[in-house]
């Protein structure tokens, strides 16, 4: 399995359509001002309340309408046109609104949340159903967010984590592509100031519990923002020895060894994102550079290590399909 196709597109939807209207478990990321902020997290977040937690449940959304874009009469595809007529209705969008201004909630979900809310309404905008209006609210407000933020952004976040700057900035460069233009410039002059000079990257990964790779997903925001031959010069200056393999930890698969620890199944993640990133990556670079091959191979091998645990535990259910989808749809 190294494309998306139909059987494929059925199993993630059966799995993703089954969370992310499930309320527990529940992780929460809330201030509570005072003992009238201890609500249940439908109550908080009427929409998104699903999935384990916030953004979790946002890119479930973005998956389930993404499958059914490219399989329209997918099984599921009645259920989750209907589910999603019930939930991004206003009263509804109001009250997530309501929750992301209310005191000590501007850092909320920044800026994993922020960008995957983006390319939820980027996603939505291409469906005929109303649902974009609906959720573009939400969407400009953390357009808002982003440009706020970005000038007091002195240094990026390369962990590998929800916090990674590079992955954030990736999705948020692709919402903003025909809808915000002084976003992109920001995002183009964040990018360019932070990783432009570097070179001979270590590639000291994978963390214990990541699952983005702070180094692809660097190059991956740069291939973004850069021109075809711009992007080869950084590329060469910033892994130089990719073409003999190195560094070794960008071509290995994580190995996960418990994956009903919340944590440590983050380094499934890492495998399907190292696999999205090195055949978004390759493509830029195009065939006749000297990693395109190995490249290839490598997110093979990443993709055999962990598509067949998605659905394992919770765990990695509740989110890991999402990235799968990004590792194996076409283009």
């Amino acid at each position: 399995m190294t494309r998306l196709d139909r059987s494929v597109a059925e199993r993630f939807a059966a799995m993703t359509l089954g969370h992310v209207g499930r309320e527990y478990p529940n992780v929460l990321m809330h201030v509570l001002n005072g003992p009238e902020d201890a609500r249940t997290p439908s109550e908080l977040h009427p929409i998104f309340y699903g999935s384990y937690d916030w953004h979790s449940c946002v890119h479930g959304w973005w998956q389930l309408l993404r499958l059914i874009r490219h399989y329209p009469d997918l099984e599921a595809a009645p259920a989750i046109r209907a589910r999603a007529d019930a939930m991004f209705v206003p009263d509804k969008v109001a009250g997530e609104l309501a929750y992301l201004e209310r005191p000590g909630a501007a850092g909320f979900e920044r800026p994993y949340g922020w960008a995957w809310m983006l390319a939820l309404h980027d996603e939505a905008n291409r469906h005929d159903a109303g649902w974009a209006g609906m959720l573009e609210p939400l969407a400009r407000l953390f357009a808002r967010r982003f440009a706020d933020f970005l000038p007091r952004l002195t240094y990026p976040l390369r962990v590998g984590t929800h916090f990674n700057s590079g992955f954030a900035l990736t999705l948020a460069w692709d919402w903003a592509e025909h809808r915000d233009q002084g976003l992109r410039s920001l995002i183009a002059q964040s990018v360019i100031g932070w990783f432009a000079r570097d070179a001979d990257c270590q590639a000291w990964e994978p963390g214990g519990d990541e699952f983005l790779s702070p180094a692809l997903a660097e190059a991956l925001v740069m291939s973004r923002v850069l021109d075809g031959p711009g992007f080869r010069e950084w590329f060469d200056d910033f892994l130089p020895r990719v073409a003999i393999g190195e560094p070794a930890t960008l071509f290995t698969p994580a190995i996960v060894s418990d994956r009903s620890d919340g944590k440590i199944a983050h380094l499934d993640g890492l495998n399907l994102t190292r696999a999205w990133c090195w055949r978004v990556i390759a493509a830029k670079l195009g065939p006749s550079h000297p990693v395109a091959y190995r490249a290839k191979a490598t997110a093979e091998a990443h993709l055999a290590a962990s598509l067949p645990h998605l659905g394992d535990d919770y765990m990695g259910e509740h989110w890991l399909a999402t990235f799968a989808l990004l590792a194996l749809e076409p283009g």
